[in-house]
């Protein structure tokens, strides 16, 4: 093989390599992506003489549902969509309407999409009389659509621990009665089931950063893939 050849293929290899290791370090740095928060336990690694320390992200737990439609669901059901979940009863007389009309618009804010890039989940706190009657009643004064958005009740205790120890939705909000969980947060939880951030639904400019976040977190996935994978892209390896 010539020089020229030889050079010829170092470049095609090393300009490319260049190219992504420059994107990835400076989109990386250009885009904040929205944090993790609450954490299991950290992990220790002891390899070649070096100590590594990897944090273990609290994963929320499955829970079921009936959802407005007498649907039985879970939360794992929902597969590869980002999620945002709030809490309301639909007796509620102050802010609960006011989340589900904040709730629509989100949804409306994604309805040129298919439903597969983001479920909204509204949870019932008070499920001795939010029966699905009442739940389906609830979501058409709101025109909500069940493809992508869920009015659902089920067992009150693992709802409120749903809430509680894996939403962790007294610390995001720390003047709730954990007796009655009534709070005007919307709460984000990534492909992975990960809180990712917490929203006022009364504030214009907290929705706005959560509509930026959807997308931003549905794009997560590819903004990890390795060099390697990279390299495969690109000389079609398989």
């Amino acid at each position: 093989m010539s020089k020229k050849a030889i050079l010829a293929l170092l470049l095609a290899v090393f300009v490319p390599a260049v190219s992504y290791l420059l994107v990835k370090f400076y989109s990386e740095r250009a885009v904040q992506m929205p944090p993790r928060y609450f954490y299991d336990s950290v992990a220790v690694n002891e390899k070649n003489g070096k100590t590594t320390y990897d944090t273990i992200w609290h994963h929320v737990k499955n829970i079921s549902f009936t959802n407005q439609l007498g649907q039985q669901v879970s939360l794992y059901d929902i597969k590869g969509k980002i999620i945002v979940v709030d809490f309301f009863f639909t007796r509620c007389p102050t802010f609960c309407p006011g989340m589900a009309r904040s709730m629509k618009k989100l949804q409306d804010s994604f309805k040129k999409n298919d439903t597969s890039i983001v479920q909204f989940i509204s949870v019932s706190i008070d499920p001795l009389h939010d029966s699905v009657p009442q739940l389906r009643k609830f979501a058409d004064r709101f025109n909500a659509s069940p493809d992508n958005w869920w009015f659902v009740t089920g067992d009150k205790k693992e709802i409120y621990d749903f809430a509680l120890q894996e939403v962790k939705a007294s610390v995001a909000d720390t003047e709730i009665d954990t007796g009655f969980i009534h709070t005007q947060l919307f709460f984000l939880l990534d492909r992975e089931k990960i809180v990712r951030g917490w929203y006022n639904g009364f504030d214009s400019a907290a929705q706005q950063k959560l509509v930026r976040d959807i997308p931003l977190l549905m794009l997560e996935k590819d903004r990890k893939k390795t060099f390697g994978e990279f390299l495969k892209e690109l000389f079609g390896r398989s």
